[in-house]
């Protein structure tokens, strides 16, 4: 069977190319892509090619299919997995699967599966490791963003705490605790306000800091400081950009105690160091962004890490037990990711997306990889409409959902747009 897919070469070399897929044989499984959230690590194995740890080193040789947040159908089996899968399956896919302690990873480092085809097939490894998870909904999108969900869903259940005395680590945020966001309106901040909101432990203070005013109107707009009053949270949103020190204005909400848990979504030395500035006793930062610079580092300070027991998590990806949390939650209404995402295209779409992807405004970039679409904002629904039927209903729709992506425009986009030729 052929695959349409966008294969890496090199540093920047991506291409759009068709070609034949190896057959499953009795070990393997055979996927339909309906849909891939773009993400950052695309973009920055995309720049460095085969000196990404995950790309192989001869990638220039035996190029690699991009995307690692997919989801779709399973359309053949082999006869090995019978008795656990069958073709019309949904599924969803944790690509962190550490086999044997190998970094490699769907996404990254295998010529027949990523996000970013029409068709896969997925990898022994995969299946061995138990990371094929089945999927029972037939909103294709929250398939793909389970795996950012699930990045998030890891860093709080990093986050650990410990009494005085005692040397067992609690895992989790602190519940009923004091909670900060820095950073935190971008795509995974606005999931972390989500789950910080609707997960099992919540704190009583939770504060989301940016420098943005209109993401920081957009997140008070969707996770409004009433509803979190329902749920037992203070919810306070600062722009600290007009701040002389910002660190001192985000102490008094604790009234000097300082916070139990610290998110950081920005590898920018202020504010990791203002992240550190603002810990209280047992304090745990979670340096949540992942910078590009190897050499990247922040002042911390250890007079506090040796009196006040302050301390430090870095968490990257989440694993399997995150991923089917968030699909969990999901399907329970509990979360809803859509707020994340802020465009939409198609799988001739993913090249020039993905290689600029730092300088596209907005969240989550939506791919359906069956449908021809360029990449368009969804605030660029309602002009794009005047002279096209097909923009002009998906414009409706969202603006039936308060503004965003939903499960009816998904189904309107996938029935009536463009096939990938």
């Amino acid at each position: 069977m052929k695959t349409k897919a966008v294969r890496l070469y090199g540093e920047r070399d991506l291409r759009l190319e068709e070609f034949e897929l190896s057959p499953i044989g009795q070990d393997g499984i055979r996927a339909k892509v309906i849909s891939d959230s773009l993400c950052m690590s695309s973009y920055k194995a995309a720049s460095q090619g085969g000196k990404h740890k995950r790309v192989p080193s001869d990638v220039a040789e035996n190029p690699v299919i991009i995307g690692h947040e997919f989801c779709g159908e399973i359309i053949e089996v082999g006869e090995k997995w019978k008795d656990k899968f069958k073709p019309g399956d949904g599924f969803a896919i944790q690509p962190a699967h550490y086999y044997q302690g190998s970094l490699s990873a769907p996404g990254y480092s295998y010529k027949e599966c990523g996000g970013d085809a029409t068709v896969v097939n997925i990898p022994r490894e995969t299946l061995l490791m138990d990371c094929l998870l089945k999927y029972n909904s037939d909103v294709y999108y929250y398939g793909s963003l389970a795996e950012p969900m699930s990045c998030i869903i890891g860093s709080f259940h990093a986050m650990y705490h410990t009494q005085a005395g005692s040397y067992e680590h609690k895992m989790g945020i602190k519940d009923g605790g004091k909670t900060a966001l820095l950073a935190a309106v971008g795509p995974m901040g606005l999931g972390a306000i989500d789950y910080a909101l609707h997960g099992d432990l919540k704190p009583s203070l939770l504060v989301v800091t940016d420098i943005d005013p209109s993401r920081l109107e957009r997140a008070k707009r969707l996770y409004t400081p009433a509803h979190a009053e329902t749920l037992g949270v203070r919810l306070i949103y600062v722009n600290t950009a007009g701040t002389d020190n910002p660190a001192a204005a985000l102490m008094e909400f604790t009234e000097g105690e300082g916070y139990d848990d610290v998110f950081v979504f920005a590898p920018v030395r202020p504010v990791v160091e203002q992240a550190d500035a603002i810990l209280g006793s047992d304090g745990c930062l979670n340096f949540f962004a992942g910078p590009t610079d190897p050499g990247f580092s922040a002042l911390f300070n250890f007079y506090n890490v040796h009196y006040a027991s302050t301390h430090v998590v870095g968490t990257s990806g989440g694993n399997t037990s995150d991923m089917r949390e968030a699909i969990e939650l999901m399907n329970a209404k509990k979360i809803d990711p859509s707020a994340m995402i802020t465009h939409v295209g198609g799988l001739d779409s993913v090249i020039e997306a993905t290689l600029n992807l730092p300088n596209i405004p907005g969240g989550k970039k939506l791919i359906y990889n069956q449908i021809s679409m360029p990449l368009t904002a969804i605030a660029d629904f309602e002009k794009k409409g005047a002279s096209d039927p097909l923009f002009k209903r998906l414009a409706e729709l969202v603006a039936a959902n308060n503004g965003l992506w939903s499960a009816e425009a998904e189904k309107y986009l996938l029935k009536n747009a463009k096939p990938i030729a």
